[in-house]
């Protein structure tokens, strides 16, 4: 079996956890406020296989998307005892928030064994691609340029430039960058309705993982060869300029393009300089392929306190929930297309191509991709939907609203039965997009 695919086939486990985790939390929850569970089912019907087991049917259903946990009263109309009808407000909201907080539960407990265990990573953001005719362009942005400051707010990640860019849309907003060392301060206006998957400023970003980027790899009779680069070389900087990253490599070398680059290398415990002549009709270089030479990067880590893994773990996670939200509203505002969602097949190939291009080991990769599934899981099941916990919980806050009075079983029934449809039918249409995707060669990551 390809490796590729093998790799994709991870994504398999990380879901079943996931679903099993979040069904966990509905049954728990249905227990602690006196609710009789009727099925406990992985899948959506019709059944596969089901088991009866101290009173609850324990199923495996056809359609692999999701799970649930059947409770009685779920008609609306059921008033015996152990029925979710017969519990307060808050007790069926409770229900239905569980499932969601499990997910979020699972991924704090796995990001503190990440930051604990391998400690953490530090990122830089970097202009990727400058669209033509774009506010980035008119402000002279580059690629390679490091995104230091935006609106007077020090960006750590991408979604520190998403949320200030945000706040400006059609007015001016001060960036600063870092170009080979130089801070230059611009100033670009954000547009509020950008041409189709251009973004407000009109860029690309990379988010680049801090490592050590030495040679894997020296081809014969190349630009690389010439300069004296031997497998095994750990690059220490290029023209002065620190090799932070694999892409403060390439952003450096990019601008040493018709000119000589000096290339600082450590190599079996001695330093050596070497200089490397980069042609100046070179052109973009987004890899180190077309000067001769491959590399490996090796993630940098930083340990943290005992005393401060807990709180730090809460905190990265409430970082990644910020991102997740922003990505969200950049989706529902129309900066990003159907093309950049992912059901469970396009699930399986990102795994696959961030396993296979993470720097990582193997377990911190899998486990930084269920907090990030997790997460995501969690919150979209609480986005006010039909079908979903959260448009459930929305006829409860209704209830709530309307002092008590319920929406009639029958309409509510109908409501998220209407849901399950377009839900259903949704998640097919993202299943065929997959399918294109992977036939079409095309990649998630840049």
């Amino acid at each position: 079996m390809p490796e590729g695919l093998l790799s994709g086939l991870l994504i398999i486990p990380i879901l079943a956890v996931l679903i099993l985790v979040h069904e966990i939390g509905h049954f728990v929850a249905a227990r602690s406020v006196e609710v009789k569970v009727e099925e406990f089912g992985i899948g959506i019907p019709p059944r596969l296989k089901g088991w009866t087991r101290n009173g609850v049917v324990w199923s495996v259903n056809w359609i692999p998307f999701g799970g649930f946990v059947r409770v009685l009263g779920e008609d609306g109309k059921n008033m015996d005892s152990g029925s979710m009808n017969t519990k307060s407000p808050l007790q069926r909201a409770f229900f239905l928030v569980a499932g969601s907080a499990m997910n979020f539960l699972l991924a704090i407990i796995f990001m503190v064994i990440v930051v604990g265990v391998q400690g953490l990573t530090s990122a830089t953001a970097y202009v990727s691609l400058v669209q033509p005719d774009s506010p980035a362009a008119a402000a002279g942005w580059q690629f390679g340029d490091q995104i230091v400051e935006v609106a007077g707010v020090p960006v750590d990640t991408v979604n520190d430039i998403t949320r200030q860019t945000n706040q400006f849309l059609d007015r001016p907003m001060s960036v600063i960058i870092d170009r080979g060392g130089e801070r230059i301060e611009s100033t670009v206006t954000p547009r509020s309705n950008p041409p189709a998957e251009q973004g407000a400023t009109g860029i690309e970003i990379a988010q680049v993982t801090a490592a050590d980027v030495s040679v894997s790899t020296v081809f014969p009779d190349s630009l690389a060869a010439a300069a004296g680069l031997q497998s095994g070389d750990r690059i220490s900087s290029v023209n002065g300029l620190p090799a932070t990253d694999n892409f403060a490599v390439l952003a450096a070398l990019q601008r040493a393009a018709g000119s000589a680059a000096v290339l600082k290398v450590d190599r079996e415990g001695a330093t050596e300089d070497l200089t490397m002549h980069v042609p100046a009709d070179i052109g973009p270089v987004r890899d180190t392929n077309n000067l001769g030479f491959d590399v490996t990067v090796a993630t940098r880590y930083s340990s943290v306190p005992p005393s401060r893994v807990i709180p730090v773990g809460v905190a990265e996670t409430w970082t990644q929930v910020q991102a997740l939200f922003s990505g969200l509203g950049t989706l529902l505002t129309g900066g990003a297309s159907l093309g950049d969602l992912a059901g469970p097949i396009g699930m399986g190939q990102l795994t696959s191509q961030i396993v296979e291009q993470s720097a990582a080991p193997l377990w911190f990769t899998i486990a930084q991709l269920t907090i990030f599934l997790s997460l995501n899981l969690g919150i979209l099941n609480l986005l006010p939907l039909p079908a979903l916990d959260g448009g459930r919980l929305l006829f409860v806050l209704v209830e709530v609203i309307r002092g008590g009075r319920r929406i009639s079983p029958e309409r509510e029934g109908l409501v998220h039965f209407a849901g399950l449809v377009l839900l259903l039918g949704f998640m097919f249409v993202i299943a065929f997009l997959d399918i294109g995707r992977i036939i079409g060669g095309q990649s998630f990551l840049p």
